[in-house]
């Protein structure tokens, strides 16, 4: 781990407190999972991450079907109208 040092308001050092007793952990630990959370929501993947994950779900998905780059709309219509 990596020791840092913050300042925070009074009010917010009070109520990380008492969250932190309420969870029954460290206010060290409610912060770092204020910070994943933030992180996780805030997250931007990069292009390289981008194309990663597009090329893994190349071929994921097999129908049996030969036509389909020829056919989709039709297929994607037919689905929607099972589902429907």
């Amino acid at each position: 781990m990596v020791r840092t040092q913050i300042q925070i308001s009074e009010e917010q050092s009070k109520g990380l407190k008492r969250l932190a007793k309420k969870q029954r952990i460290s206010v060290a630990e409610v912060i770092r999972r204020s910070v994943d959370r933030t992180l996780r929501e805030e997250y931007v993947p990069s292009q390289e991450e981008i194309w990663d994950r597009a090329l893994k779900a190349v071929g994921c998905g097999r129908s049996g079907l030969k036509d389909v780059s020829e056919r989709h709309d039709e297929y994607l219509a037919e689905a929607l109208m099972d589902w429907k």
